[in-house]
């Protein structure tokens, strides 16, 4: 059983959040964007400028296991219902442990004591994550088509999870 904990992200922890993006982007997106898109929205989303402006209104939470930083969570209030996930990621290595359910249980848990209703986010819609999301009680409820810049596009879903002040964990159990 691996030893995790989960820790707020500060500043100082830019440079691991970078690492980490690095690290599950290609992975993640090799299939779905292009080479030229991914260098863009790495550049977008993880420069040390767009890190600090995220810092400002956004909650990162770093995972550890065994000592060693391997995924992270960001999110931020969207308005007084709804919690934004904004980018949850894990290195490919450590994907299919149950450790996307710790992240996802750690948000749903403080939106959850913060009163929120719902916890939402943005997924491609070709992504393979859609199915994880689903398989954790999240619901499709929107489909958009974001214009980020360069002629690029995030063609996304919109999914939201239900949450109530009571909840302890999301509601279904993985399959590991």
């Amino acid at each position: 059983m691996l030893s995790i904990q989960i820790k707020e992200a500060t500043l100082t922890d830019i440079p691991v959040i970078q690492s980490l993006a690095e690290k599950t982007w290609r992975p993640t997106y090799g299939s779905i964007l292009t080479e030229a898109q991914t260098l863009y929205m790495l550049q977008w989303m993880y420069s040390d400028e767009s890190l600090y402006k995220q810092f400002m209104t956004n909650t990162f939470l770093l995972l550890e296991a065994e000592g060693i930083p391997v995924g992270f969570v960001a999110f931020e209030r969207k308005n007084d219902s709804i919690l934004k996930i904004h980018k949850i990621y894990l290195l490919p290595e450590m994907q299919g442990k149950g450790l996307g359910k710790v992240l996802l249980n750690e948000v749903a848990q403080r939106a959850s004591k913060w009163h929120y209703e719902l916890v939402e986010l943005n997924v491609n819609r070709t992504n393979t994550a859609v199915k994880f999301y689903q398989h954790y009680g999240f619901s499709i409820v929107d489909e958009v088509d974001i214009e980020i810049g360069n002629d690029f596009w995030m063609n996304d879903y919109v999914m939201q999870l239900s949450v109530s002040p009571h909840d302890k964990e999301v509601k279904t159990e993985p399959s590991i």
